[in-house]
């Protein structure tokens, strides 16, 4: 084998990995619980495409997964054993979600969370559920972009999630 193709096959195995189009490593320490994933488990979207509707979810075992949407979130939630692989097989597997408030940017706990059903603003895959810090925000968010119906996350249903990706 010449030189150049040793070269060559080196610059290829050290840079390229079949993991790096769906996830960066964050820390060498803890790789194996800290990496964040580029496409949305559930939509095999890419996540940094659209930062403001971007989750979290974070495991009991350490391990964090973003998410593109709300309802890619709650999919997930619902149902993580259709999702194999990313380290969830329940619902108790879960220690923490977080949204972002859409209109802010800010990152808060998804239970803290007020949501808006039914606006005009639509998500990385369609209709969503849009996430505000407080009740004042989501009211005057829905004077601006419409909404039926302002809730809780305890309100969320699978049926809710599934009637959005109809």
């Amino acid at each position: 084998m010449s030189v150049i193709a040793l070269i060559v096959a080196a610059f290829i195995t050290t840079t390229i990995s079949p993991a790096a189009d769906t996830q960066k490593t964050i820390s060498e320490s803890n790789a194996s619980k800290a990496f964040v994933n580029k496409l949305d488990p559930v939509y095999m979207i890419d996540i940094d495409k659209y930062p403001k509707f971007s989750t979290e979810m974070v495991l009991k075992n350490g391990k964090r997964l973003r998410f593109a949407s709300v309802k890619a979130m709650m999919n997930y939630y619902f149902h993580p054993e259709k999702y194999l692989g990313f380290g969830a097989h329940s619902k108790a597997d879960v220690k923490k979600m977080y949204v972002k408030d859409y209109l802010t940017g800010e990152k808060i706990d998804a239970k803290d969370a007020w949501y808006v059903f039914g606006s005009r603003i639509i998500g990385p895959h369609g209709d969503d559920l849009i996430p505000l810090s407080n009740e004042i925000s989501a009211k005057l968010f829905t004077k601006k972009y419409g909404g039926s119906r302002i809730m809780r996350i305890e309100r969320f249903t699978f049926g809710l999630i599934h009637y959005l990706d109809m």
